[in-house]
């Protein structure tokens, strides 16, 4: 399936309505809700959502949107539209403007576009496969990662693995030169714009990385599963982010105990 300007510009614009129903919400007072994974949701990730799925279905009626939110809508093109209004809502509940709207658009299941978009900071990266990644529309690439001990490691926290992800983890932390908490979807971004060589998370949802694997990869860098298997719509959530795709056998090896 082939992706058109107009797919790209769709996403832009998603990214635009996203951020406009986010920013009043900032630093506020809002509603804060807990869903029943425990995970809090709050006023402006409905509003944002809401919003995208609104200038879906005016533009794309036979798309069809998986998202946070509101779940999904069957859509009969081949296409989906997977949204995440707020990845990293307890940093936006605490302020931090290090949260992001995810948007991406598979096609046959695979991700064909993506974009993180910080709306405080304004923000934008954006992949497309075959095109080079963007970071407010100037092009960006990965860093070349010559071992392990040198990496720049980053996860958004502990506590969201398994003890069982969690021991493996912490073998391939052992590994790196520097491990960094925080940070949700915008650690993509950094090691796409080639500040951060390496991101790993356990358990995310479609919604979480559908929209990470053409950035980073669009910049040079290598998405994957920790099988080393590429990511798509049935991918259990496991992920790989290396900037260097030289490194993405070690990494494997490294989570698997494997020495």
């Amino acid at each position: 399936m082939m992706l058109s300007d107009d797919d790209i510009a769709l996403s832009h614009a998603l990214a635009d309505v996203a951020g406009q129903a986010i920013r009043p919400f900032f630093r506020a007072r809002f509603e804060i809700d807990t869903k029943s994974d425990q995970s809090p949701v709050t006023e402006a990730d409905r509003a944002a959502e809401a919003a995208m799925r609104r200038l879906i279905e005016a533009e794309r009626p036979m798309d069809g949107i998986i998202g946070e939110e509101y779940g999904e809508k069957p859509g009969v093109s081949g296409r989906i539209w997977v949204l995440d209004p707020i990845d990293g809502t307890r940093s936006f509940i605490a302020g931090r403007p290090i949260f992001g709207t995810l948007i991406a658009m598979l096609g046959e299941g695979w991700p064909l576009l993506g974009v993180i978009d910080q709306p405080i900071g304004k923000e934008r990266w954006a992949g497309a496969v075959g095109r080079k990644t963007t970071f407010n529309g100037k092009p960006v690439t990965t860093r070349a990662c010559t071992g392990l001990d040198k990496a720049i490691l980053a996860t958004t926290g502990p506590q969201y693995f398994s003890p069982h992800a969690a021991e493996h983890f912490s073998v391939l932390a052992a590994h790196c030169g520097d491990t960094l908490f925080g940070g949700d979807c915008y650690n993509y971004g950094l090691c796409a714009s080639g500040h951060v060589d390496l991101v790993v998370e356990s358990g995310l949802k479609l919604y979480d990385f559908a929209a990470l694997v053409p950035i980073v990869e669009g910049a040079g860098g290598r998405m994957c599963d920790w099988s080393g298997e590429p990511l798509d719509q049935d991918s259990k959530g496991d992920v790989i982010a290396a900037g260097d795709p030289a490194r993405v056998e070690e990494i494997c090896e490294a989570l698997a105990h494997r020495h």
